[in-house]
């Protein structure tokens, strides 16, 4: 069992931390459902929906370990209240794919797809975002099937539960529609600077339009 962590101390002796949140000690193993049994054989990464050139673009696991890999240093914040300061992820860059398998002009919404149907919606600019990463590893290991292995995505800016675990594939979106969580009441947007947490606190032109 993963080390679950001891939260280290108190919000206002870490400023860096948005607010509401606790420096975490150790990482926590935080997930709906059981954990994905990995099938190399039968893995792929999708790129489909309002594509460029209109074709789906598929990578199996090989290829897509292959990509170009690179590593950013960078927050997680979990809307249970925890955050990890200054990790190192290493993986493919969103951009990478972005520019691998263009979205149409008229694109403006990602939804993000992984096993068991889960599903996380973001901005198109929030999915480009510098450090927006499809992680493989972290501080240089590859990550364990409960954090997310192969592939997991990282988005530093926004709460954890935008990047799901088992990622396996992106759909590119002409309009806004919401993803697994997002349909349970938790926040469109999910910034964790302005702690949007719920959906009962969105602003109007912060959800799909109905």
């Amino acid at each position: 069992m993963e080390d679950m962590g001891q939260p280290e101390s108190r919000e206002e002796e870490h400023p860096q931390l948005p607010p509401g949140q606790r420096l975490q000690r150790g990482w926590p193993v935080t997930h709906y459902g059981p954990v994905p049994k990995f099938r190399p054989d039968r893995w792929e990464f999708r790129a489909f929906g309002a594509t460029a050139d209109g074709d789906k673009h598929c990578w199996t696991h090989e290829e897509f370990t292959a990509l170009p890999y690179t590593t950013v240093v960078a927050d997680m914040h979990c809307v249970t209240k925890f955050s990890m300061l200054g990790a190192e992820w290493g993986g493919v860059r969103t951009r990478t794919i972005l520019d691998l398998a263009p979205p149409a002009p008229d694109v403006t919404h990602v939804m993000v797809w992984a096993e068991y149907g889960f599903s996380s919606n973001l901005r198109l600019a929030d999915f480009a975002a510098e450090k927006c990463l499809f992680a493989t590893h972290r501080s240089g290991e590859l990550l364990t099937a409960e954090h997310g292995f192969p592939v997991r995505l990282i988005v530093p800016h926004l709460y954890a539960w935008k990047g799901p675990k088992w990622v396996r594939g992106i759909e590119y979106m002409t309009a806004d529609r919401r993803g697994f969580w997002e349909e349970r009441g938790y926040h469109n947007l999910g910034d964790p600077w302005q702690e949007q947490r719920y959906s009962y606190q969105e602003e109007p032109g912060e959800g799909p339009e109905l």
